[in-house]
């Protein structure tokens, strides 16, 4: 695959860029209701076979494909079907234990840390090459493992994992302490030291940029890692971490265990060898892990949480725009974003407009097998998000929302939904408070700034906020206002290598990506040492 600069506009939607699919009125929402026009056809057809096999389904330790220490293996599921895929090897404490012993030893004792920086990144910059050369099987697995759109795996994800361990490798010797004046005759030097071994824990809605995410700037810094993968995604992780030892990474620095949350994880964030954890997934599961590091060694721990978050359509708004930009913002990767724009705030002025040409946009959306082209949603991970996402559409018909369209399931095989879209949302609404983290967009009506900012900050999430105007002045109150770690103005999931990215409140704590998320895996000492006769101070 020929290299390629992935620009933050692979994923995102920007006010100015061309759409993907203009909106004209002339339908109302009750017509819109009547016309059933979501692209089934793929939904309804054969799965296509996926372009790659699955090579690995051990677990990988100390630089080794080994089997559980149980034996036991768990599968991993289609979600087109629900069939299984292959059957992975189950980690537990047992193999926690091995993992967490090889990554030890190859700190202490092992060469990475003791690897000049530039060695390192030299490391990381052949992994990135194999990354890429190997785009279209790895986007293969990751599509069929979750359900996500080939296109979106192959053309934006697997290039952003690229692109992310480039920008890694290129900080792997720009690490370095500072000299300290002090007051008296004393060198004062500060030292930005690897912390140990890494704990970390991936979700399986991104598994491969989550993967990037943590595993970049943990290495970078000279750390060794075990990474536990989410049990709904492990074949990804496995295949690219073997890339990643064919590019020379030395045995026991990065270990792969897959396996359950109870089991596997809390071995994980309680193992007392542990120096570090980072962890991204839901708010009780993050304070869970928390709970476990007070209780093991104190290990610090970056959280990556869930949201809420709050998309913003003022009174100047080009509706046909924004309609878009706030249908990208929700539906992307099937609504299975932790940042997803769920919170749809459009002035009173436009509302009535704007619900007609979301819920018109909704009915056009494509959905089916993520190998076709042209496809927009694939399937839900798997039927536990399935039926949970049910249960919050049945949640706000129950509560009075209107249900424009969706609501339902769409065919008969696989975890397929139909792109629901409510108007007539409160803020009281289970489905306007928790996060639904499916295809469901809520669409509620304000009246003025500081009543929508007060609505908007009324969540326990503030992870990201979007904001749709033409005015810089309203732009600019907003972007102040919103208690959010992100804002995005006239775009939304803007992400790149260079953008820290974390929450406010109980959607996390600490940064990841750019310079940020270095911090979370180095020690700073202070190193004091008398001076005799100093010709300066």
């Amino acid at each position: 695959m020929a290299a390629k600069r992935v620009s933050s506009l692979l994923l995102s939607r920007s006010f100015t860029s061309s759409l993907a699919s203009r909106l004209t009125g002339g339908k109302s929402a009750c017509q819109a209701r009547a016309i059933s026009r979501y692209s089934t056809a793929a939904a309804l057809e054969e799965p296509i076979k996926p372009p790659v096999n699955v090579e690995y389904t051990k677990l990988l330790i100390n630089g080794q494909f080994v089997d559980a220490a149980s034996g036991k293996t768990f599968p991993t599921l289609d979600p087109r079907t629900g069939e299984v895929i292959a059957h992975v090897a189950e980690g537990d404490a047992e193999d926690v234990n091995r993992a967490v012993a090889a990554a030890r030893k190859a700190f202490d004792e092992g060469p990475w840390p003791k690897l000049t920086a530039y060695d390192r990144q030299r490391i990381l910059l052949r992994f990135a090459d194999l990354v890429e050369k190997h785009n279209d099987e790895i986007a293969a697995l990751e599509t069929w493992d979750n359900g996500k759109p080939y296109e979106q795996a192959a053309k934006i994800e697997v290039p952003m994992f690229v692109r992310l361990m480039r920008y890694y490798a290129g900080w792997a010797d720009k690490i370095h302490g500072m000299t300290v004046p002090a007051d008296g005759p004393y060198h004062v030097q500060t030292l930005h030291e690897p912390i140990g071994v890494a704990g970390q824990i991936i979700p399986w809605n991104f598994p491969l940029l989550m993967y990037a995410w943590k595993v970049g700037p943990a290495l970078a810094c000279g750390n060794t890692v075990v990474l536990k993968t989410a049990e709904q995604t492990p074949l990804s992780a496995l295949y690219v971490t073997k890339l990643l030892h064919e590019a020379g990474l030395p045995s026991g620095v990065l270990n792969v265990v897959s396996g359950f949350g109870p089991t596997a994880g809390a071995a994980l964030c309680s193992h007392m060898d542990v120096d570090k954890l980072a962890f991204t997934g839901s708010t009780e599961t993050g304070k869970i892990i928390l709970e476990l590091s007070a209780r093991s060694n104190l290990k610090p721990v970056t959280l990556e949480l869930g949201g809420k978050s709050p998309f913003i359509v003022c009174e100047d708004a080009d509706v046909d725009n924004a309609v878009e930009l706030a249908h990208f913002a929700l539906f992307f990767n099937q609504g299975q974003c932790c940042c997803a724009g769920s919170r749809t705030y459009v002035h009173e002025r436009v509302y009535d407009e704007f619900v007609e040409k979301a819920t018109a946009r909704a009915l056009k959306r494509s959905v089916g097998d993520p190998f076709r082209q042209e496809i927009e949603q694939g399937p839900q991970v798997d039927s536990e998000q399935f039926e949970k996402i049910l249960r919050y559409i049945r949640a706000g018909v129950d509560s009075g929302a209107t249900l424009e369209t969706g609501g339902d399931r769409l065919g008969e095989k696989g975890y397929y939904i139909k792109p629901t879209v409510f108007s007539n949302v409160q803020d009281d609404m289970l489905i306007a408070k928790e996060e639904i983290f499916g295809p469901v967009q809520t669409i509620l009506k304000y009246k003025d700034l500081d009543e929508v900012t007060r609505r908007a900050n009324s969540s326990r999430y503030g992870l990201a906020a979007g904001v749709f105007t033409q005015n810089l002045d309203t732009a600019n109150t907003l972007m102040r206002a919103l208690r959010a770690g992100t804002v995005w103005i006239n775009c939304f999931d803007t992400f790149d290598a260079a953008i820290p990215f974390g929450g406010y409140k109980m959607s996390g704590q600490g940064r990841e990506k750019g310079e940020y998320s270095l911090k979370n895996y180095l020690q700073v000492k202070a190193v004091v040492t008398p001076l005799k006769n100093p010709a300066w101070l």
